[in-house]
């Protein structure tokens, strides 16, 4: 599912299960942390991140997950965190593609690389209330630090989604593209961070690191959001939210 292709310092990484819109289970995101430590490993000084087919990451997959023993805390605290805390520390400048779809772990994916940059059509927000679930992957914290409580709340409660456009006007994400243009955008940007001067980069990258951990509390949000979900999952609404999910049906809410 996962692609790893290095040529001339510049690593390239591709989500590819387009059937599932890239959705990630466990294994996914094993083979994932597992490209990004190889890449590391080879000494790129530059990764490119994307996925194939018609969107970037849908998120989690839950096919064949049942609800009912469903380890939310192991999912997320046990890969999806260990994972994101990986890729924000990659050596060396990272990249992002986004299109389609960009929800949940793939919004964090997003959120742990330097630079997005995001078609005009994707569609980036929180529609987990369909499932009697929470924003996670640390959707909280960056919504209410680049878009205030209000703005969080009301994608949460709404489902509504924020076309790239509007992302890239909202201080979300770098630059927004027509779809066909992104990639090439992204890839050429990723060319040239691998020819520039990577320990300047570097540098750049920790003290970023540092001012934006301080606002956001990123590691600390992303426990909470864990446990939140955890808690969630229990409910009798979550439990049909998922089933409804998978059967393709309404869910059926009754508030616990």
């Amino acid at each position: 599912m996962i692609q790893l292709a290095i040529d001339d310092g510049l690593a390239e990484i591709v989500l590819d299960a387009p059937e599932r819109r890239n959705a990630l289970g466990v294994d996914d995101l094993a083979e994932l942390d597992a490209a990004y430590a190889e890449a590391e490993r080879a000494g790129v000084r530059a990764l490119l991140l994307r996925g194939s087919g018609r969107a970037f990451c849908a998120g989690r997959d839950i096919s064949g997950v049942d609800p009912r023993t469903d380890d939310v805390l192991g999912y997320l605290d046990g890969g999806v965190r260990p994972l994101l805390e990986r890729m924000s520390a990659f050596p060396a400048p990272t990249f992002a593609v986004a299109h389609g779809a960009c929800l949940g772990v793939g919004l964090g994916l997003l959120i742990a690389t330097d630079v997005v940059y995001v078609a005009d059509d994707a569609r980036i927000g929180s529609p987990f209330g369909a499932l009697g679930a929470t924003l996670d992957s640390g959707g909280h914290a960056l919504f209410v630090e680049r878009l205030g409580a209000h703005v969080t709340l009301d994608l949460i409660y709404t489902g509504r989604m924020l076309t790239g456009a509007e992302a890239v006007r909202a201080g979300l994400f770098s630059r927004a593209f027509p779809a066909d243009e992104v990639t090439d955008a992204a890839r050429d940007a990723a060319r040239v961070a691998a020819t520039g001067p990577t320990q300047a980069f570097l540098a750049s990258k920790r003290l970023v690191a540092e001012l934006r951990d301080d606002r956001l509390g990123l590691w600390d949000s992303m426990r909470h959001e864990s446990r939140a979900q955890a808690a969630l999952a229990a409910t009798d609404d979550y439990r049909d939210g998922f089933a409804a999910f998978q059967e393709k049906r309404p869910p059926r809410f009754v508030g616990r």
